[in-house]
């Protein structure tokens, strides 16, 4: 089975609430809630797929030193496994706007279950309201 490496952010503003994206329709899961990131590069680490995701899918600049590893997810999916390290970033530079046309939540951890997700990020959820 294939192993698919993507990597994800937890962004937390001032308030304590965190980002979430949605997919866009055309794309496996459209319409599920997720954490922003994405399918690490080959030759990439988890934190510079996200430097690079964050500028590209959000338009913000931050840097390795405000990521912070906080968990990760591993699920088996019907054609790959996907393992998805999770990381929590509170510092960065410009305003978060949709670069891809997705809609965008910021969202307190108590209510991150009324926004229907993928399988694999389910199990963040929790981690996340304890953590916060």
């Amino acid at each position: 089975m294939k192993l698919l490496l993507v990597s994800a952010v937890a962004l937390i503003d001032t308030e304590g609430r965190i980002l979430l994206a949605q997919r866009p329709e055309g794309k496996s899961l459209a319409g599920l809630w997720e954490f922003p990131g994405g399918k690490v590069e080959p030759g990439e680490t988890p934190e510079a797929c996200l430097i690079r995701e964050l500028r590209e899918e959000l338009g913000i600049e931050t840097e390795q030193s405000c990521l912070a590893p906080l968990t990760f997810a591993s699920h088996n999916y019907d054609d790959f496994h996907l393992l998805m390290p999770l990381f929590a970033c509170r510092r960065w530079q410009g305003i978060v706007a949709p670069q891809e046309g997705q809609r965008l939540a910021w969202v307190r951890a108590k209510d991150l279950r009324d926004y229907p997700m993928p399988p694999a990020d389910e199990p963040l959820i929790p981690i996340l309201r304890d953590w916060l």
